[in-house]
């Protein structure tokens, strides 16, 4: 008993399994199918709610994003439906220039089925469609949250599904958001009728000649090759399907080569925007750099000039301090007038205490002032009396005797 208990269970689990697949499998190959219908129609008028085909699409895609929908818990436990507008709204918000708050401020469109059928007539208007699946289905634990193992969005049909949705763009749909298909009380129902197709093979048609020459002949005794007309009618028959299909097939083929050329042209327009910023960048780095090699040379050469200026301001203090040594070696009174030697080489003492003092902005400036003289003053100069006093005159001055 228990092993058959175990049987019945994993039978019953593979059915389920089973029915799952085929439910998903159904609703992304119907949904293919209207897409191309669509496509095929948008040649010959405009797409609006009148389009048959268009109302089976929209009722497919409402079916493929409401599949193992999870139910809402109200306050007593107790489980309530959902509507495929209350995922949508979370997790299309977080698109850029998203449509959302527009929809929720619709007068009416009260209910969430109705909303969501809003939602989508108005991102088929704007192109956006597949944009909005796309960032949906990369949110995968906001998905996680709103449906059930097993649901179209959380398997490998979503990716196909938003590669369907892309071929929409191509169509320019004109949609009424006042009118009666934003019902939100009439559930959407999917009409199988236009994608259901049953094509014979050549022996089952060879079968049916047959059949059709046999119920001639012995319809009538005095039978004729000229009652042989219907295996003919036959043949132009089927020769004319399959000019039909050929016709579709070029359609098809045609607006899907539109669609891809238009997709080159924005991939060619992207392409050609991000080669003229890369230029840009290109360029400012090249002047960026310029920039940087001059900076870099002035400021060598600045650090050049103020060596200069820093050598220039050194050797000037060294004959300074020489001129001061030779002046003090040729005074003779200097032993016997320290007093007044004080007095008098205070200035000398003075330059050299400034001389030794360690180099600051303002010391930088008088070196920078010195080096922009045309020409020093020569040694004569510098022994003259406009430069150094002589030591008769510092003896002599009053100012400088000793109290």
């Amino acid at each position: 008993m228990a092993s058959l208990s175990l049987g019945l269970n994993f039978s019953r689990k593979k059915s389920m399994a089973r029915n799952a697949a085929v439910e998903r499998k159904n609703l992304i190959t119907v949904c293919r199918f209207s897409v191309k219908t669509l496509i095929d129609r948008s040649c010959f008028e405009t797409i609006d709610d009148s389009c048959s085909e268009f109302t089976n699409f929209a009722a497919i895609l409402e079916q493929v994003l409401s599949h193992r929908l999870k139910g809402q818990i109200n306050w007593f436990g107790y489980e309530s439906p959902r509507s495929f507008w209350d995922f949508i709204r979370v997790v299309c918000s977080k698109v850029p220039h998203n449509c959302i708050s527009s929809i929720e401020n619709m007068e009416n469109a009260s209910s969430s089925r109705a909303k969501g059928r809003a939602w989508i007539r108005v991102a088929l208007m704007e192109k956006r469609l597949s944009e909005y699946i796309s960032t949906s289905l990369r949110d995968i634990k906001t998905t996680r949250r709103y449906y059930e193992d097993g649901a179209i969005v959380l398997g490998e049909e979503a990716n196909m599904l938003a590669g369907m949705l892309l071929g929409l763009n191509a169509i320019d749909f004109s949609f009424c958001l006042k009118g009666e298909s934003l019902d939100g009380n009439c559930p959407a129902v999917i009409d199988y009728t236009p994608y259901l197709k049953f094509t014979q093979s050549s022996e089952s048609i060879s079968s049916d000649e047959e059949e059709l020459r046999t119920l001639g002949s012995s319809g009538s005794e005095g039978s004729t090759p000229e009652n042989i007309g219907p295996p003919f009618m036959t043949d132009e028959h089927s020769w004319y399907n399959k000019c039909k299909r050929v016709e579709q097939k070029f359609r098809l083929a045609l607006e899907q080569k539109g669609y891809l050329e238009e997709l080159v042209r924005l991939r060619e327009a992207q392409l050609a925007e991000s080669v003229a910023q890369n230029k840009l960048v290109l360029q400012r780095m090249e002047e960026t750099d310029l920039n940087h090699k001059l900076e870099k040379e002035q400021l060598e050469f600045i650090i050049l000039e103020l060596q200069d200026q820093l050598h220039s301001f050194q050797s000037l203090e060294q004959l300074s301090t020489e001129i001061s040594l030779s002046s003090t070696s040729l005074d003779p009174l200097h032993p016997q007038k320290e007093g007044v030697g004080r007095h008098g080489n205070s200035k000398s003492d003075d330059f050299a205490l400034f001389v030794g003092k360690e180099d600051t902005p303002s010391l930088l400036g008088l070196c920078g002032s010195l080096t922009s003289m045309t020409s020093y003053k020569s040694l004569t100069s510098l022994k003259s009396s406009e430069c150094l006093a002589s030591p008769n005159t510092e003896i002599t001055s009053p100012g400088l005797t000793p109290s």
